[in-house]
């Protein structure tokens, strides 16, 4: 199956983890509840998707704020590489010094 689409799941380009993984690259970081709202996916689902692209790699907590939605505190994720923070830990153990 040929998928053209720009996300790392090949089970083509319609289904749930493909258009939340699209929504999270597209624009500012978003929670969990904001992309739900604006899919109409249930939370839970996107929920396990977050956890899938996390064993990845692929989505990070970019900030910690209030949800416009809930009014409560929640990460805004984004899987859009070009917004993650760069981890200097890993460089705490390197040979290059």
């Amino acid at each position: 199956m040929n998928n053209s689409s720009n996300t790392p799941f090949s089970q083509g380009k319609d289904n749930q983890i493909n258009i939340v993984y699209k929504v999270f690259q597209t624009g500012t970081p978003k929670t969990m509840l904001q992309v739900s709202k604006e899919t109409g996916i249930e939370r839970a689902n996107i929920c396990r998707y977050v956890a899938e692209f996390r064993k990845q790699d692929n989505i990070q907590v970019v900030r910690k704020g209030i949800c416009s939605i809930s009014k409560h505190r929640a990460g805004y994720y984004t899987t859009n590489k070009d917004l993650f923070k760069k981890n200097n830990q890993l460089s705490l153990f390197s040979d290059e010094s």
